[in-house]
């Protein structure tokens, strides 16, 4: 049985952990094949390569889509990828081959960037087309750099170790993502190598421009479909777990254990993605099971998320949330028995191309709350046709799990928000009982965070761990 496992940046910067906790286990040491990892670039090189995630700005591909000066900085990103080269030397590495490859994929990479840059001053070109093109060959450089030097550590002990460079960097065929795969694992005797994929993957259609910096969870989800396996499992720096542990604190947070997609498709909906939302659609289409592991816990089982899972008994599982929503409220005394009016509201929002995540209703009013942002031009428009329409900043609540419908929960949760002092603005739970959303003031955000979590998983106020 094949086995597919993707690890993350952040554990593949620290790849004693990795070699130990994952590939070469004791029990794995001495029959570790029949496994394909796909990896990520270490920690931080995308940013280095692109632009910084979480503020933007820096990066190589910043630079370049500002006609900046990018090459100094790729320079600079050469110098530190072979920094990185030489605190993986007492592994096995050998820092001759490691160097050599980085330097002729970068100055490769250099190259390329400097005709697409000369492509677009001709004015002959689509320019958003060829600067996402630019950040597919920049991207591409970071797992293939992790890759390479994986691949070459576990050679260095003794083990047929296979580098599986599926960004193409070397070759003009014209396949799609899905094809690129398929015709690289079609060669592989899995039984004789251990395969280290990169995570990025050239295709026609362009991994980043549909999942940008999710893509290598998406190659890791399309493998694992491809090979048809039962489970695949992802490897963090963490654990999957009951609340954010920066939120609730480190010894309250726990790890979740079990659930299923569903509920994972409710995180994503408010942005706080375990993965990839693609990568639960993928998975779950092909029947294969997830699990989320902690590279530094292995002993750990993790936790295992299944397309039927249900708890046999109610349990909530997961206190997430966001501050950063917005509540339109449309009033309006002609929507009293009034069928479809609703629609003209919908229609105004498919519009201007701006979805919800929750909606209630009442006689004569709609409350919808949006991700915050400007929404101006959206918010003008139905003005224009509704008798009253406003519009206030909030954050979202949520008690998840699989299995909520036990009598009580909800009381529960609005008692340990009323216990807090916080108000309850707007909330929604659906029939399928799987997500309770509680819209509340931003100011209260963390501090019900917290009470819901203490509410549901510490034993000393009757929750259920």
């Amino acid at each position: 049985m094949i086995l597919v496992e993707k690890i993350g940046g952040t554990s593949m910067s620290q790849f004693k952990e990795v070699l130990d906790n994952i590939i070469l286990t004791p029990e794995r040491k001495h029959n570790p094949y029949n496994r394909i990892f796909v990896v990520s670039a270490y920690g931080g090189v995308t940013n280095w390569l692109l632009e910084n995630k979480k503020g933007g700005g820096g990066g190589v591909y910043a630079a370049f889509a500002q006609k900046k000066e990018y090459e100094a900085l790729l320079n600079e990103v050469l110098v530190q990828l072979k920094a990185l080269n030489r605190g993986f030397a007492e592994l096995g590495l050998n820092l001759g081959r490691a160097d050599d490859f980085i330097t002729c994929r970068i100055g490769q990479t250099k190259n390329y960037l400097q005709n697409i840059a000369e492509l677009i001053s001709s004015g002959y070109v689509d320019m958003e087309s060829i600067m996402l093109s630019a950040r597919e060959i920049l991207a591409s450089a970071g797992e293939a750099h992790a890759a390479f030097n994986s691949a070459e550590i576990l050679a260095d002990r003794g083990y047929q170790a296979k580098f599986l460079d599926l960004s193409g960097f070397h070759d003009s065929e014209y396949l799609t993502i899905d094809q690129r795969i398929q015709k690289e694992l079609s060669v592989i005797d899995f039984s004789k190598f251990i395969t280290i994929a990169t995570g990025y993957v050239k295709g026609t259609e362009g991994i980043m421009r549909k999942f940008d910096r999710g893509y290598t969870e998406v190659t890791f989800a399309k493998i694992a479909a491809l090979l048809k396996v039962k489970e695949a499992v992802i490897h963090k720096e963490y654990h999957f777990c009951s609340a954010d542990p920066g939120v609730v604190g480190e010894n309250k947070a726990i790890p979740v254990g079990d659930t299923n997609y569903d509920v994972l498709d409710q995180l994503s909906d408010i942005w706080m993605e375990a993965v990839h939302p693609a990568v639960s659609k993928t998975l779950e289409s092909a029947g294969v099971n997830l699990r989320i592991k902690n590279t530094f816990d292995s002993a750990h089982a993790g936790t295992l998320i299944r397309s039927v899972f249900r708890n046999e008994s109610p349990r909530v599982e997961i206190i997430s949330g966001t501050d950063q929503v917005m509540v339109i409220e449309v009033h309006d005394p002609a929507m009293v028995g009034a069928v479809g009016f609703d629609n003209m509201i919908m229609e105004v929002f498919s519009r201007f191309k701006v979805s919800y995540i929750l909606k209630t209703t009442n006689a004569n009013s709609i409350s919808i709350v949006i991700r915050k942002g400007d929404h101006g031009a959206l918010l003008d428009e139905l003005k224009k046709m509704f008798f009253e329409v406003r519009v206030q900043e909030a954050a979202l609540v949520c008690v998840l799990g699989t299995n909520i419908s036990e009598p009580g929960i909800l009381a529960r949760a609005a008692t340990a928000l009323a216990s807090k002092g916080i108000n309850i603005e707007c909330i929604s739970q659906s029939l399928r009982q799987v997500n309770i959303q509680f819209v509340i003031k931003p100011e209260n955000y963390i501090t019900a965070l917290q009470s819901l979590h203490e509410c549901f998983f510490d034993p000393g106020k009757n929750g259920k761990v």
